[in-house]
């Protein structure tokens, strides 16, 4: 078959909510670079049907950072962690108000407010359910994620209670590879929790990430195990190998890969919203724009422990890709930037060496 044909059939498939096929997914993995810029354009036909332009913004506050008991090997927060990052204990509602001020300011629609730890206990869920309740007071149009780890019964539905809006856990890879990155907490225990939250009312959020050393068919099944879950929203991170984790020093990613492998989530997850999120900048590098025609979600600024690009260059990065910030006016164009053209005062004519 040429590419044109098993693009549409798979495009075809996506666009009617239907799986496609493990050999098709795998396909897309493995699709020559060639033939990459036709499974970006297919993509983007699948997420025009759904989402359109939009680009919904997210922002992270890290609100209990490093000294996690888990062990798992690509967090730099994980239990034998000599990853110099920032390192403390519950922040305070009115300095999580004031972090996520920052991301609603620019124009996050959503703030995820994140724990390092296995799993909250019930004074946790309180103390986390008033910080919500800060965020929400103050901004009753912002959607509220928590991220605290393994939940027990009754927490979702408290938290779901304190205005929470979504619950994120992520898979991370396929159940087969789970016992090579982690060995304090199984598979099934993070799938149970993302029931849990479903179940509980709470808008359930759960993706992956590559570049972990698993295989094509390991992120395929990750996929269709999210599929499967059915989240409404699908964050894809791209290892950032930090030094001093068991997978510091990992850089096995392309620019090429990510695209393909965020053009596989969109054909198995076609109306899920597909977040891309940490690692995007250091992978995709200057193809990221072309990552926005797959994806419909990014998050804004820093990550949990690693910095992020400048909030405005990913917005004008959004204007200049054809595509808006979910909740604000419809724009093509960025504003004019005189700032942006510069006399040239080196090279030819000039006592100081040229540009190269």
């Amino acid at each position: 078959m040429t590419p044109t044909n098993w693009l549409d059939s798979l495009t075809q498939k996506a666009l009617a909510r239907e799986l496609p096929a493990p050999d098709e997914a795998l396909a897309v993995l493995a699709s020559p670079d060639d033939e990459l810029m036709d499974v970006v354009a297919a993509a983007f036909k699948v997420r025009l049907r759904y989402f359109g332009r939009r680009v919904k913004l997210n922002y992270l506050v890290n609100i209990k950072s490093g000294l996690c008991p888990e062990d798992c090997f690509y967090c730099s927060q994980r239990l034998g962690s000599a990853a110099d990052v920032l390192k403390y204990t519950w922040l305070k509602p009115d300095e999580v108000l004031q972090t996520a001020q920052a991301g609603v300011q620019a124009g996050a629609k959503r703030v995820c407010l994140v724990a390092s730890g296995r799993g909250p206990t019930d004074k946790d869920v309180a103390r986390v359910s008033d910080m919500i309740a800060s965020v929400k007071s103050a901004h009753p149009g912002v959607e509220v994620c928590a991220c605290l780890g393994l939940l027990s019964d009754g927490q979702a539905e408290r938290l779901l209670q304190a205005g929470t809006t979504a619950y994120n856990h992520n898979l991370n890879t396929a159940e087969t590879n789970y016992g090579d990155i982690c060995t304090t907490h199984s598979y099934q225990d993070r799938a149970q929790t993302v029931t849990r939250a479903r179940q509980a009312g709470l808008s359930p959020c759960s993706g992956l990430i590559a570049g972990m050393g698993e295989t094509d068919a390991e992120l395929v099944d990750v996929a269709f195990a999210l599929r499967e879950l059915d989240p409404d929203s699908v964050p894809v991170n791209f290892l950032i190998p930090f030094e001093g984790t068991p997978l510091g020093g990992r850089w096995t990613l392309t620019p090429q890969r990510c695209l393909r492998i965020l053009a596989m989530v969109r054909f198995v997850c076609p109306d899920a919203e597909v977040r891309l999120a940490g690692g995007r900048e250091i992978h995709l590098r200057s193809l990221q724009p072309l990552a926005l025609h797959i994806v419909n979600s990014i998050f804004l600024g820093d990550y949990l422990t690693s910095e992020g690009a400048p909030g405005g260059r990913d917005l004008e990065m959004i204007a200049d890709a054809g595509l808006f910030v979910e909740g604000a006016d419809e724009r093509s164009l960025p504003a004019h930037r005189r700032d942006l053209v510069r006399v040239r005062r080196r090279g030819p004519g000039t006592t100081l060496p040229a540009n190269a």
